[in-house]
């Protein structure tokens, strides 16, 4: 590129520009003219000076109240409430540039020149001091520089992120170089929207990251947010919300501040910061910004907060005013990398008040007195009540007029305290880096050069994107730090102390470092915190909790609240069989299937294995009662054997007595197979054993009683014969009228006895001993082949059940199939309702003992038992069952042994008297001629009854 001709191309346009300005000022008719003059204050030395270095720093708090009245000529305003803290900032630029300037080793052949705005920390007013600077004169004049002076370098500024992001879409345009000191704002990293932006503060990227780390360190979940209404507060506040709510930080609420202070804005935030429960509030504002809300908040009296602050208001003295203590003592801030100047302590105090006007506001706001000797005398006389005659010391000096002679080093405010030097130290940086870049362009050696054809640029005559060049690539070590400084991207490392204000004995708040956070460590070192060194709010030491809802122990999970944050929900407790073992869980984790949950339910355990044991004390007496049944049934079988040609025991078939008197044995032993841990054997003896034993047992009853039915049906069969013969004989004894016969009833009756004696008469017995036998022989052969299928095909065997009880597991026997079970026991009922028909239709044989209606009762005994069995068999779980099944065969067999066996044993061994021929013979008939024959003497008595016939009186 041909810089000589755009140099020649430039200086005419300037010259054009000067010569259109002068014309404006004396011709009316000028079509070019001057549109504002802007009312700037800072500092300026430019003569002599080969570079000049541009400045901007927010010496005000805001621009003076605008006068709205549209009637006259407006003005550029001017600015109010001046901060000693920025105040410093530009102190420190002129102390940077004056010791540049003094070394020897920097810039040796290059004394620098500055110019300095004062932003006032409004957006307007950087944008003024940016056009003016760029100009070159008072009257800005966009895209021209007007005069011949030394050439521009760099803008170190202009504070604020708005205020860097205003001016760095002017200074882009031209290319023109900017190094800011505290604009952290993350949409200044852009090169596209700002290519020549750079900065010695970190990019706020880190400092998001950095508050989200420390947020989730301490484990708070719910917290909230405040920011400033400008990008600085906007996007740091966006980045550390989106990296904690993607860790499950849950934000209670989020405020903005105003950047003009309104009373019910601030109002509002207070009520929202006191109603809510969070106990941690994120503040991403300036100070400026930040103090009416703070001074709101004194006023409330908001104590049990801590606060989380930004690089911003860290170590403001703005925020950090007489009486905070109680709401921001515990504070924890991130500041920048701090540092000690030499010499610049010296340099604040020993500023001339009367080299310029912005020195002179702040000498007069330090000391709250005027150097002006008019503006003094005026106010004495208004303090004295305009009365003239002033004295002569009155006139000499008037009260309030300053000396120039104070002391600075006897106040005691930021602007001398150089105890936090962070942002100081950011500007002290700034300006080195623009000075080491022209100090690399100078020392350039023709034909090494980075440009074209590889030459150097003129240091006297450069253009903006050549420093610009050197200012990418500059890397130096800060002086007295020694800090190694370089860009990536126009950004450096994120390098923090973590501070915690503490509060004194005398009330006063301490800046205390409790950590660091690095950016360029691994991500478990980035940041470290000493927890202990931590003083919180109201001096507590334990870390304050901030959650919505707390931790759900481990036994229960989160159930989320409806229209609620995710931090915000109930802690439900797991389900049966569920369990959870950590904290916060979500979901309840379901137990395997031999395991269940613990009554905390955050453990799966083995489930009880639970079956019916011999050793138990219902094990052990259910076998004692088995035992004794079996004996007693074993002693009732000896004693028919000793009495076995007995009358009694030969009726009726005695071996069909001892069959089931051994099936009864049967059931009494099957019973105590069901008790013990299942086994394959186990649990098909137990079944088989107990249906073949109760096939034999009924099959064998119904053997008896099916010969006493049929006894009865002869017998009533006999006595309708019976009757009609009488019937017949009386009729005919009527019909004689011979005196010397005399027909007796009982005579008659005699003889019909002997019919029915006849037809009663066992040989003449349909079913014979060996009938009855047989007939119980087949019928539990029936059953033995049906059982026998049954084990073959689908044979009971062991199993788990954890279905029926949730806590235990137990071990029971499961049938195989339920066909063949209801099979087989359906088959015993069929022979039980035989046996109890039979055993009914013969109750009413009479004889000194009735078998059959022992039989009756035995059935009904047996009947009762098994249907009390059934609701309490299915209203029963686990162990319990089994006892209830053997408690049932056990009452069965009990009451059939009984109602059978008790009447004959009775009279075998207390009455043997009975137990006789005699005895054993028909009672006699009742006068009405309804009685029946024998069932048991029937056999014995038929002879007799034989003899009795023709026993006829004439």
């Amino acid at each position: 590129m041909d810089n000589t001709g755009f140099n020649w191309k430039y200086r005419l346009l300037c010259g054009l520009c000067a010569f259109l300005h002068f014309y404006a000022s004396i011709s009316a008719e000028s079509t070019c003219k001057l549109k504002a003059k802007f009312n700037l204050n800072g500092y300026r030395n430019v003569d002599k000076k080969q570079v000049v270095v541009g400045g901007m720093f927010p010496v005000h708090r805001r621009i003076a109240s605008a006068n709205t009245n549209s009637s006259s000529v407006p003005l550029s305003l001017g600015c109010e409430g001046f901060n000693f803290r920025t105040f410093r900032w530009t102190q420190t630029m002129l102390f940077a540039i004056d010791e540049i300037n003094k070394r020897t080793d920097l810039l040796p052949d290059t004394d620098l020149g500055y110019v300095i705005y004062d932003s006032c920390f409004t957006i307007s007013k950087a944008v003024e001091g940016t056009l003016t600077y760029l100009t070159g004169q008072e009257e800005a004049v966009p895209n021209y520089r007007c005069g011949t002076g030394a050439p521009l370098a760099a803008l170190v500024g202009a504070g604020g992120s708005d205020l860097s992001i205003a001016t760095a879409r002017i200074l882009g345009l031209y290319y023109f170089p900017q190094v800011s000191y505290s604009s952290s704002c993350s949409v200044l990293d852009s090169k596209f929207q700002f290519p020549t932006f750079l900065r010695t503060i970190p990019n706020d990227v880190y400092q998001s990251e950095a508050m989200a780390r420390l947020v989730l360190h301490f484990g708070w979940t719910w917290v909230g947010t405040i920011a400033a209404d400008d990008d600085y507060g906007k996007y740091g506040i966006k980045a550390f919300k989106e990296q904690v709510e993607e860790a499950g930080v849950c934000i209670s609420f989020s405020e903005t501040l105003p950047k003009v202070s309104s009373p019910e804005d601030i109002q509002r935030i207070v009520e929202t910061v006191v109603e809510s429960t969070a106990k941690i509030i994120v503040v991403f504002s300036s100070d400026v910004d930040l103090s009416p809300l703070i001074q709101e908040l004194i006023q409330h009296n908001v104590t049990n907060r801590t606060w989380i602050a930004s690089e911003a208001w860290v170590t403001s003295a703005l925020i950090n005013q007489p009486g905070v203590s109680s709401l921001l003592g515990g504070t924890l801030g991130f500041g920048l990398k701090r540092a000690e100047i030499p010499g610049l302590q010296r340099h604040l105090l020993n500023i001339d008040p009367y080299s310029n006007p912005l020195t002179e506001e702040f000498w007069e706001t330090a000391f709250n007195c005027t150097l002006d000797y008019g503006r003094a005398l005026r106010l004495a006389k208004t303090a004295v009540g305009g009365n003239t005659s002033l004295s002569r010391a009155v006139r000499g000096v008037p009260e309030g007029l300053c000396s120039g002679q104070e002391s600075l080093g006897k106040l005691n405010n930021t602007y001398s305290d150089v105890t936090q030097l962070r942002i100081t130290y950011s500007v002290y940086k700034a300006v080195y880096t623009v000075a080491h870049a022209l100090h690399n362009m100078e020392i350039c050696e023709p034909g090494q050069g980075p440009f074209n054809n590889n030459s150097c640029a003129d240091i006297t005559k450069f253009e903006p994107w050549q420093l610009m060049y050197y200012l990418k690539n500059v890397w130096f070590h800060v002086p007295h730090t020694k800090e190694p400084l370089f860009f990536l991207d126009g950004d450096v490392d994120g390098y923090y102390d973590i501070i915690n204000w503490q509060v004194k004995g005398d009330g006063e708040i301490s800046y205390v470092t409790i950590g660091r956070f690095n950016s360029t460590a691994a991500p478990d070192a980035m940041m470290t915190i000493n927890n202990a060194s931590i003083v919180w709010n109201n001096d507590e030491l334990e870390t304050p909790r901030s959650v919505c809802s707390e931790s759900c122990q481990p036994g229960t999970r989160k159930g989320i609240r409806q229209g609620e944050p995710v931090c915000c929900f109930d802690c439900i407790p797991c389900a049966d069989g569920e369990i959870s073992n950590t904290t916060d869980a979500r979901e309840c984790i379901q137990c395997t299937e031999d395991y269940w949950s613990n009554a905390a339910r955050d453990t799966c355990v083995p489930k009880t294995i639970e079956f019916l044991d011999f050793s138990e004390p219902l094990g052990i007496t259910l076998i004692v009662i088995s035992a004794v049944g079996a004996l007693i049934t074993l002693a009732v079988g000896m004693v028919f054997l000793v009495n076995l040609g007995t009358p009694l025991v030969k009726a009726n078939d005695p071996l069909l007595s001892f069959s089931l008197l051994f099936s009864l044995v049967v059931t009494f032993l099957s019973s105590i197979v069901f008790l013990g841990e299942p086994q394959p054997w186990s649990c098909m003896t137990s079944q088989v054993g107990l249906a073949l034993g109760f096939s034999l047992c009924l099959s064998s009853i119904m053997g008896k009683a099916a010969v006493l039915m049929l006894r009865a049906r002869v017998l009533k069969a006999a006595r309708s014969k019976a009757k009609a013969t009488a019937k017949a004989a009386a009729q005919a004894a009527a019909a004689d009228t011979s005196p010397d016969v005399i027909v007796t009833n009982g005579n008659i009756n005699n003889n019909n006895n002997n019919n029915a004696v006849t037809a009663g008469n066992p040989d003449v017995d349909s079913l014979r001993p060996a009938h009855q036998r047989v007939l119980a022989a087949i019928a539990t052969l029936i059953q033995a082949v049906a059982c026998t299928v049954w084990l073959v095909i689908l044979p009971p065997h062991p199993v788990k059940n954890t279905a029926a009880q949730n806590i235990k597991i137990i071990l029971e026997c499961d049938q195989g199939s339920v066909v063949f079970i209801c099979c087989v026991f359906g088959y015993d009922i069929l022979l039980a309702l035989l046996a109890f028909v039979f055993s009914f239709i013969a109750r009413k044989l009479e004889d000194n003992f009735s078998e059959a209606k022992s039989l009756t009762f035995g059935m009904l005994v047996f009947f009762i038992v098994w249907s009390s069995f059934i609701p309490a068999y299915l209203s029963t779980r686990g162990k319990f069952m089994v006892a209830v099944q053997i408690f049932a065969i056990l009452a069965s067999s009990f009451g059939l042994l009984a109602c059978i066996f008790l009447p004959k044993c009775y009279v075998l061994l207390v009455k043997p008297e009975f137990n006789t021929e005699d005895v054993m013979r028909p009672r006699s008939k009742p006068r009405d001629g309804t009685g029946t024959g024998t069932s048991a003497s029937l056999a014995t008595v038929a002879t007799e009854v034989q003899a009795t016939t023709g026993n006829v009186d004439y």
